[in-house]
């Protein structure tokens, strides 16, 4: 190609190699080797090469001669000298497109552009085309098989020194792109002057621009090889982001905050969760609470580390469980419908403030689980849409790549550059931002390629299947990887079906997810609860069922968001009676939650029974805590959460049917419910019965295993918690009476809609 076509190219913004033409080039003049430098500058008035070299070279061509005795002629009159190493560059398009020559050298040289431009303002910086390429051909190579795991290392901004010059080297995925540019306030939005270059068939483009800072504001530009199709995208590996409803990126060195979290993790590599207590406290951070006196404003990060944490750790959770808090346009999706992945929300602060929470709840001993959303993404223009023109990260198709129900679109999961997007950015949490885990959301909508879909609005697999066999490959992937490159974080998956061994290693066939959230369990439970107790014992096995696979999976019993919201009322309000009943049976389903196998997740105003659904956009109601009901129910989380993690019989063997035996669960007349649930040492146990009627039942007697002193040591109906008081006078000796298949048996007093527990005091021995 002629060089005038490349000129043509440059000036009509549709060269995918800009540094062919532009920058510092070897050219021939007059048999003699030279260096010629050019630059496309469409807003400038004239252009000025200033040589950083101690020994000027003098331009060669004679037009720049006259051009440098004009303006020395102009200058004299104002007394101005022009500086021996500056030389002005010639105009040689009226577009914009301007050329020096410079003899007696045959390499380039350091140098910078000085812009008069047509509107007086001055600007005087290093040419970013006179860079050689950063990324590396092994980073190109193992980003184009699927493998550079640490690749928000390489894309995006990032704020780097080259040649002892300061900037930000931008790097981007765009590989049917004509033309890519970099564009913001250091350029006026002008997609001319940052042309980006391809690097050969990676389908990665790059540019260094020298003199650029943290905090600059940027998109990218990207003109398609296709109906002329251009369009300004944010950066898919941007660290952070203007404050909706703007959505450009912002330049964030993330790697200045100073951790003080080192004991935590090093402890963390060696945890072992599965035999651990492990309570989370699900959170909303735009509605926990806001500030009302000053325009019902967000929280920031830092004020949540102040008020949030010491909240949590009184209440005695082990863990928060952040919803979302990658970057989203929609306050309303509550963080579900991600369009910065590598972005912690501009909502609540900085990546530094976010940083700083996390550091905060992990010194005094809180792990952090955020939701993690790779199932869908929004369609907004900016974002991964059609990022290049085509289906880049999406399928083309609809039938595979979009939920309808949702107005989302469902990443190509096949595409190994896009898994390795997804993989990079569940590494980039863990790596960057110290996270615990990560929820996964809508693994079940990922699993199935019919999942919410009409008959023929959606595409069997190879096999004539609903199964998505690329995201299976996939899940398995990440977890593999996750787990590889950080032992002792958790992946946790929000799957609904009966999809077999999510929570078992990926080398038996398994996902390979940590744990599972057991979704029949609260489905199950809470329609149970639903019942007025006079019909509750034709429901009896809604409370026994799960019992029935509950070893299958590593499961955690939850009581989550989407069970407070779209008329589903919210938990106080799904328990029937009066108000002294509703409390009761709040207090007891707590309580038969934590007593039984699997890990434990409550969300945020459950603890002191908020009467009104969530609302998103506003604070919860802490005017209730004020009052002595909401009061005690939150004592009775707090003391719920004291004993399960002191007693190990709780949490120990969650996951095998060896931690769990029943007493007696045919009652179903009574609607009482036995059960014992043992540590590893299954002499260390504790006897857990539950009336779930308002009715309380004297002299009701329950076999136990071993003779000894049964202490209660929590009664879910004592006045502490605005109970009724029926107790046992805390405890009993057990009866040499046979008694449900076991050898003594203790005589009890259940309370009404009560929950009580009783351990075996001193550990005592079986007797002979």
């Amino acid at each position: 190609m002629e060089l005038t076509e490349k000129i043509n190219l440059i000036i009509n913004s549709s060269h995918s190699n800009p540094f062919d033409v532009l920058g510092p080039h070897n050219v021939t003049v007059n048999d003699k080797e030279a260096i010629t430098i050019r630059t496309f500058q469409p807003n400038a008035k004239d252009v000025t090469v200033i040589d950083l070299r101690k020994n000027e070279t003098k331009p060669i061509n004679e037009t720049i001669k006259k051009e440098i005795s004009k303006k020395a002629a102009k200058e004299s009159t104002t007394d101005k000298k022009t500086p021996e190493n500056e030389y002005p560059m010639v105009m040689t398009r009226k577009e914009g497109f301007f050329e020096a020559v410079f003899k007696d050298t045959t390499t380039a040289f350091p140098y910078k552009l000085k812009i008069n431009k047509n509107d007086g303002t001055e600007e005087i910086f290093y040419d970013p085309y006179c860079f050689n390429p950063v990324l590396t051909e092994f980073d190109l190579h193992l980003m184009g098989e699927g493998t550079h795991y640490k690749k928000y290392e390489k894309l995006g901004a990032h704020v780097t020194t080259i040649n002892n010059i300061d900037g930000v080297h931008f790097a981007i995925w765009a590989p049917n792109a004509m033309r890519v540019s970099v564009k913001g306030d250091f350029n006026n939005w002008d997609s001319r002057t940052h042309m980006m270059r391809i690097l050969g068939n990676s389908g990665i483009w790059e540019l260094f621009v020298p003199g650029l800072k943290h905090g600059t504001i940027y998109k990218f530009e990207v003109r398609a090889k296709y109906k002329d199709y251009t369009v300004e995208k944010s950066d898919p590996y941007g660290f952070f982001s203007e404050l909706r409803p703007k959505s450009a990126s912002v330049v964030y060195d993330i790697n200045k905050y100073a951790w003080q979290d080192e004991k935590w993790m090093n402890a963390r590599k060696e945890k072992d969760w599965l035999s651990s207590p492990l309570s989370m406290y699900e959170v909303h951070l735009g509605s926990w609470k806001r500030i009302p006196e000053e325009g019902n404003r967000f929280m920031t990060y830092r004020e949540m580390a102040s008020d949030l944490l010491p909240y949590i750790k009184d209440l005695g959770y082990t863990h928060i469980q952040l919803m979302p808090v990658s970057e989203h346009p929609l306050d309303e999706s509550w963080g579900y419908q991600v369009l910065g992945y590598f972005a912690c929300t501009s909502r609540f602060g900085t990546p530094d403030d976010f940083m700083y929470f996390v550091d905060r709840c992990h010194q005094e001993g809180i792990g952090i689980i955020m939701d993690w959303v790779p199932a869908h993404f929004p369609k907004d223009g900016h974002g991964l849409a059609h990022f290049d023109g085509t289906a880049l990260y999406e399928h083309e198709d609809p039938r595979r790549g979009e939920h309808r129900d949702w107005g989302t679109l469902i990443f190509n999961y096949g595409r190994k550059e896009v898994a390795n997007f997804l993989i990079s950015n569940a590494l980039f949490w863990l790596d960057k931002y110290h996270l615990d885990g990560l929820r996964v959301d809508a693994v079940a909508s990922m699993l199935y390629l019919d999942y919410s879909k009409k008959p023929g609005d959606w595409i069997p697999n190879q096999y004539g299947g609903n199964e998505n066999l690329e995201a299976v490959a996939f899940l398995k992937w990440f977890n593999e990887v996750v787990h590889s490159y950080h032992p002792g974080v958790l992946t946790i998956a929000e799957e609904s079906t009966s999809w077999a061994m999510v929570s078992r290693p990926t080398y038996i066939g398994g996902l390979g997810f940590s744990m599972k959230w057991n979704m029949g369990w609260m489905h199950d439970i809470l329609n149970y609860f639903s019942k007025d107790p006079i019909y509750r014992k034709f429901h009896h096995n809604n409370l026994t069922f799960a019992l029935l696979y509950a070893f299958t999976e590593n499961f955690v019993n939850v009581f989550s968001h989407d069970e407070v919201v779209y008329g589903k009322c919210s938990m106080i309000n799904k328990m029937p009676g009066d108000n002294w009943q509703k409390f009761a049976n709040l207090r007891l389903l707590y309580a038969y939650m934590y007593a039984q196998p699997g890990k434990k997740l409550m969300f945020m105003g459950g603890e002191f029974a908020q009467y009104s659904e969530w609302v998103s956009t506003q604070s919860l109601d802490w005017h209730l805590t004020q009052y002595e009901p909401h009061q005690k129910l939150q004592r009775w989380v707090k003391e719920l959460n004291r004993l399960y993690c002191s007693e190990p019989a709780l949490y120990e063997v969650d996951f095998s049917y060896e931690g769990f035996e029943w007493i007696d669960f045919t009652d179903y007349s009574s609607g009482t419910i036995a059960f014992i649930r043992k540590a590893k040492d299954h002499m260390n146990y504790i006897l857990c019965v539950f009336n779930f009627t308002p009715t309380p039942r004297q002299n009701y007697r329950i076999g136990v295993p071993y003779e000894g002193f049964y202490q209660e040591i929590l009664n879910s109906d004592s006045e502490v918690y605005w109970g009724s008081n029926v107790g046992n006078w805390g405890g009993f000796h057990s009866d040499s009476i046979w008694w449900q298949g076991r050898p003594h048996s203790l005589n009890l007093n259940l309370p009404p809609l009560g929950a009580v527990f009783f351990k075996l005091a001193n550990n005592q021995q079986l007797s002979e």
